[in-house]
C-alpha cells in the first residue's frame, strides 16, 4: 500500500474502519466490539503504510504476511481489508451469517482474500509467525511477518514457547505487536493474571522491545519502522491502546469486550465518530 498517506489521512481512514466495525456488529447482532474499535489505528498503519501488500493480488508472493492471532477481533481486520480494498465495503454487512466469507473468527477455507491464518484458539498464532519467519529466512525472502496478539493471551504458555525460539533463530524479519489494553474477558489483566513487568519479560526472551501509545498514528508509524531495521533479534511493540477507543461512553469496559451495540446504540457511537471526520 502507499506510504505516502498523511497522519491525517491515517487518522480519517481509522475513522472510518470504526464506523465499518460499528455498523456491521449492529447489523449482525453479535461480536467484539472493544478491541476491534482499540486497534484500528493499529491496522490503519499496517495496511496502509507499513505492511508491503497488494490488494489487487492478495496471494502476491513478496506480501508480507500478518497472522491475527486474536482472531475475535476479526471485525477490525475485516473493515480494514474492505477499505484497503481486497473486497467490497458492502460485504461487511454479512457478517457473521450463514454462508458469508466473515465469520466471528477468520476462517481461510471461506475463501476471503488476505487470510493468512484460520484464528481462534489464543495462544497458537505467534507460533505460526515464528513459523513464516524462519521459513522467509531459509528461502532468503525480503518479506516481513507480522503478528498481533492481545495482552490477555500472553497468559497462554505457548506463546512464550515461541517467543524463546524466535529469539533462539534470531528472527529479525518478525514483529509481534502486542495489543496492551490491559483489559480481557473477565476483567483487568493485572486482575485475572499479572503481566507486568510485561516489557522486561519479553527483554528477557531476547527481543527487542519497542513500546508506543496504540491510538497515536504517529507513534504508531515509529515504532513499525524502527521495528523494521532491528538487527539479530525479533522485536515486540508493545502497542497501549484503549478498548472501546473513539467512543467515550465505552473506552476502557471490559464489558464491550464481547457485546455488540443495538442500532440505536450503533446510530449514537456512530453520529460520535463522524464528528471527526
Amino acid at each position: 500500500m502507499s506510504k505516502s498517506l498523511s497522519v491525517s489521512e491515517l487518522e480519517q481512514i481509522a475513522l472510518q474502519i470504526r464506523i465499518d466495525i460499528i455498523e456491521s456488529l449492529a447489523t449482525a447482532g453479535s461480536g467484539h466490539l472493544g478491541g476491534s474499535l482499540g486497534l484500528a489505528d493499529v491496522f490503519t498503519v499496517l495496511y496502509f503504510n507499513s505492511m508491503t501488500c497488494n490488494p489487487d493480488d492478495p496471494a502476491w508472493t513478496e506480501r508480507d504476511r500478518l497472522i491475527l492471532s486474536i482472531g475475535h477481533v476479526a471485525p477490525v481486520l475485516y473493515a480494514t481489508l474492505a477499505n484497503a480494498g481486497y473486497f467490497d465495503r458492502s460485504e461487511l454487512a454479512t457478517l457473521r451469517k450463514l454462508d458469508s466469507r466473515l465469520q466471528g473468527h477468520p476462517g481461510k477455507d471461506h475463501g476471503l482474500p488476505g487470510l493468512e491464518l484460520s484464528a481462534g484458539s489464543l495462544g497458537q498464532g505467534i507460533s505460526v509467525a515464528v513459523g513464516l519467519a524462519i521459513a522467509a529466512k531459509v528461502d532468503k525472502a525480503q518479506w516481513h511477518t507480522w503478528c498481533i496478539c492481545g495482552d490477555g493471551e500472553l497468559q497462554e504458555g505457548s506463546v512464550w514457547e515461541a517467543a524463546m525460539a524466535a529469539a533462539h533463530h534470531h528472527l529479525d524479519n518478525l514483529t509481534v505487536i502486542v495489543d496492551r489494553n490491559n483489559l480481557q474477558i473477565d476483567g483487568p489483566t493485572e486482575s485475572v493474571m499479572a503481566l507486568e513487568p510485561l516489557s522486561g519479560k519479553w527483554k528477557s526472551f531476547g527481543w527487542n522491545v519497542i513500546e508506543c501509545n496504540g491510538n497515536s498514528i504517529e507513534d504508531l508509524l515509529k515504532a513499525t519502522g524502527l521495528s523494521r531495521i532491528v538487527s539479530g533479534k525479533p522485536t515486540v511493540i508493545i502497542a497501549h491502546t484503549i478498548m472501546g477507543k473513539g467512543i467515550g461512553s465505552i473506552e476502557g469496559n471490559f464489558r464491550w469486550h464481547g457485546k455488540a451495540p443495538s442500532k440505536e446504540e450503533a446510530n449514537g457511537f456512530i453520529k460520535e465518530i463522524k464528528c471527526r471526520l
